[in-house]
């Protein structure tokens, strides 16, 4: 969720005993906020040209009904669920390795390495910013009472609000996306200022070692969300400053993105993917919790990646506030403002309107109140999104350019 080189990771369990040195890094000034600006959209500039000359990602063969992509491991992902369930309608998914940050699988996306990637919002925007031919066009995590960031600390330590941070490490998978706005939301509700926040260091870590980290001594603070916040709970020994359903209530956070020209190239691919994810999203709400979790055990197994399967029975909730993953333009644009606020982005350089569109999502179930972040420390809820952004659906069912 950032423009930092990500790291990878292919298997592996959060019992890993060797912790790599975090990437550090403190809130940079403006002058290296518009240098770290100049190069994101550099990068998405060479992306946007490899994915409209076709000269990088080449499918190698690979049918375009089956859709290239990363995963998480340890985690099935709401795509994957829906291919077990045989909702992809005759799409299939090709996995062709893990990402542990979302900035670099939407960036794959673009660059057609592969079809579809997911990122907090934030980095979506930035995309968007810089004008990369991408499309969001269904959420797939959020945030509600079930699934939730926070930031967690040694349990007998002294740190106790926001203004104990100043001079401490704070770690999180990636830098720039979901956790440091969390991070920023939060410094700014204890009241610092720009400068204190300043000097509050976010450094960057796989998931599986911010715990063992934060116990080691070498952060101050880790920023732990579902499985591995409650597997870090059960051993004691930490405790929480803030969550993130504390501080913005629930909202959808992060979308799938497809590039431009697989969705003109498509559509009914894409149709088929979006809507089979959002039944899929639907169905991990509506069945028993047991149910879910031994699915996402069997798929898990099946699919024999050499991971560690215990701690999916955590899993608790996708988090997706709209019906089936139906994107709310408040989504995005609150993260556009924080964005701007931060020097990271040019807020009249979005056009929110044509960087997500629902027209590919077909899921026809109950419409629900959409509730959407306020980075500024509060949550508002929507109106269910009719409008679907970049597409709009003509008379003939299309989605024109």
């Amino acid at each position: 969720m950032s423009a930092n080189p990500p790291r990878r990771a292919h298997g592996g369990s959060p019992s890993t005993s060797t912790t790599p040195p975090p990437h550090r890094a403190t809130p940079p000034s403006t002058a290296q906020r518009a240098t770290g600006r100049r190069r994101f959209l550099g990068l998405l500039s060479l992306s946007a040209l490899a994915v409209s000359c076709g000269t990088v990602g080449g499918r190698d063969g690979v049918p375009p009904d089956t859709l290239r992509y990363q995963g998480w491991a340890g985690t099935v992902t709401p795509p994957e669920l829906a291919a077990d369930l045989g909702y992809l309608d005759g799409v299939s998914l090709r996995w062709v390795g893990n990402t542990t940050s979302g900035p670099q699988d939407i960036q794959s996306a673009a660059s057609g390495q592969v079809d579809f990637g997911g990122a907090f919002n934030g980095a979506v925007v930035k995309m968007a910013a810089a004008k990369a031919p991408v499309t969001a066009v269904v959420s797939y995590y959020g945030v509600d009472e079930k699934r939730y960031h926070g930031l967690y600390v040694r349990r007998n330590g002294p740190l106790r609000d926001g203004r104990d941070l100043i001079g401490k490490r704070v770690a999180m998978n990636t830098l720039g996306a979901h956790a440091e706005a969390v991070l920023d939301t939060y410094l700014r509700k204890e009241g610092l200022s720009d400068d204190e926040a300043q000097r509050v260091e976010r450094v960057a870590l796989p998931p599986v070692n911010l715990e063992q980290a934060l116990r080691a001594g070498q952060i101050d603070v880790a920023v732990l969300g579902d499985i591995l916040r409650d597997q870090a709970l059960e051993r004691g020994g930490v405790r929480a400053l803030v969550n993130d359903h504390e501080l913005l209530g629930s909202f959808s956070a992060g979308t799938y993105v497809v590039a431009n020209r697989f969705l003109d190239r498509h559509p009914d691919v894409v149709r088929a993917f979006v809507t089979g994810v959002a039944r899929a999203i639907e169905w991990s709400r509506e069945r028993p919790h047991e149910e879910v979790v031994d699915r996402m055990l069997r798929i898990v197994r099946r699919r024999d990646r050499g991971e560690d399967t215990t701690p999916l029975r955590y899993w608790q909730s996708y988090g997706v506030a709209g019906s089936g993953g139906r994107i709310a333009a408040r989504e995005l644009s609150t993260w556009a403002e924080w964005l701007d606020d931060r020097d990271e982005i040019a807020r009249e350089r979005v056009d929110i309107p044509r960087a997500y569109s629902n027209a590919y999502n077909r899921y026809r179930g109950p419409a629900r109140a959409t509730p959407v972040p306020d980075h500024t420390g509060g949550a508002r809820a929507a109106r269910p999104p009719h409008t679907t952004g970049r597409h709009t659906a003509n008379s003939r069912g299309a989605e024109p350019r």
